[in-house]
């Protein structure tokens, strides 16, 4: 999983980089960071992003062959 699979789903389905930061307390300098894969993403961010975006815990990891 990497952030730019997040940022492609942001962008897929209309949701604002703002309106993730806002909901769960990251700013939006460090959600730019981790959306463009020039910081990693730590587990409990990454847990309040899919809260956030109300998708399970799995739905960014990487499917097979990829």
């Amino acid at each position: 999983m990497q952030g730019s699979d997040i940022k492609k789903y942001l962008e897929e389905n209309g949701i604002r980089q703002n309106y993730v930061a806002e909901k769960t307390g990251i700013p939006a300098n460090v959600l730019n960071a981790l959306l463009n894969n020039k910081r990693k993403i730590e587990a409990n961010e990454y847990m309040e992003i899919c809260d956030c975006l109300e998708v399970p815990l799995d739905y960014f990891k990487p499917k097979k062959g990829e």
